[in-house]
């Protein structure tokens, strides 16, 4: 109990209710699924929505059974109203930072970025922050601002409505129907992204690399996400089709992207780079692949070499091994015995002959 997060929470709730209206075909905005994940992330122990709840009468109703304190901005004119609520929302969390110190994380619920110098005053006073907010109506700013930010539309229990198909001249029904459905199709393909799992494992492979280059120890499941998220507060495994971070790590270690050891603790194993397999691997390639260019035509120039590489293997990808650059891959082949590594300044370039 006493190693959980305590966790504030704070609603701008009138740019989070329009958004979801505005970007959900109308649907209202549920406090559910925000309250559902952040029950995984800790304890709440403050919750305060703030609004002229005037416009809210369903809404208030809502909240009040998830037990949530709403703070009543009375009605002004124009931009005067938003800025009382953002002004009050922004006071209300820096006093409580000051005055609770066991609240570890405060989570802002809000996509406008006038809250991005609150994001960093409460990072300044060493509180974690977590943002949350409808993916198209957040600024850009505000997300790398967080520690973590969560996008309303993806968390589970939030339902999309697939968009509509745009609409053209009338058809008879039986020459519509099946138009219709390819349509719906394409634009819930267009709307959904698939993420690429193969960026992910490079990126995942140059974190381990630069976290074990590092004198911070072991590096564990719980410390490599962390390291993620700070890379990117967006990242979340569920966009990649994983339903744990433990099963995106065990799928990169069935393609020796990464292996796993026993950790510290049960459930947050040790990550690390695979010491021999694809590695080697790419050594014998570039071992191959140099020969047979410099028995053709002498030192083989690092510029134009991982394209030949490439051309005998298509997936070849020094990154995935945990590497920043191709010049690095190389020296790592050198520092191994494989080939040899020599700058010329002649040819103002790296030049690699076999061993």
């Amino acid at each position: 109990m006493d190693q959980e997060d305590r966790i504030a929470l704070f609603l701008d709730y009138e740019n989070l209710a329009l958004g979801a209206r505005d970007h959900h075909g109308g649907r209202p905005f549920d406090f559910r699924p925000i309250a559902d994940a952040l029950a995984e992330r800790g304890r709440v122990v403050v919750r305060r929505a703030y609004a002229d709840w005037s416009y809210f009468d369903e809404d208030r109703r809502m909240l009040t059974r998830s037990h949530v304190e709403l703070i009543e901005i009375p009605q002004r004119m124009g931009a005067s109203r938003k800025n009382a609520a953002d002004i009050k929302m922004a006071v209300d969390a820096v006093e409580l930072a000051f005055e609770r110190d066991y609240i570890s994380t405060f989570v802002i619920c809000t996509g406008d970025s006038d809250f991005t110098p609150l994001v960093h005053k409460l990072r300044e006073l060493n509180k974690r922050v977590i943002g949350v907010g409808v993916e198209k109506s957040t600024s850009a700013l505000l997300p790398p601002a967080c520690d973590e930010f969560l996008y309303y539309d993806r968390l589970e229990g939030v339902d999309i409505p697939p968009a509509r198909a745009r609409r053209g001249r009338p058809t008879r029904p039986a020459e519509a129907a099946a138009p219709v459905d390819q349509d719906l199709e394409q634009v819930a393909a267009a709307e959904e992204p698939v993420r690429d799992v193969d960026a992910l494992a490079v990126v995942v492979a140059q974190t381990v690399a630069g976290l074990q280059g590092g004198a911070g120890g072991a590096v564990t499941a719980s410390r490599l996400k962390l390291t993620l998220l700070r890379k990117d507060p967006t990242f979340s495994e569920s966009d990649y089709g994983f339903r744990t971070f433990g099963e995106l790590l065990r799928h990169l270690a069935a393609h020796n992207v990464v292996e796993l050891a026993e950790g510290p603790a049960k459930g947050d194993p040790e990550v690390s780079l695979p010491e021999h397999g694809d590695r080697e691997v790419a050594f014998g390639l570039l071992r191959t692949v140099v020969a047979e260019l410099a028995a053709a035509g002498g030192p083989v120039a690092l510029s134009g070499l991982k394209n030949q590489l490439r051309r005998a293997r298509p997936d070849f990808s020094e990154q995935k091994l945990g590497y920043r650059s191709f010049l690095q891959f190389c020296k790592a082949a050198a520092t191994g015995g494989v080939v040899d590594l020599a700058w010329n300044p002649e040819v103002d370039d790296y030049l690699l002959t076999p061993r």
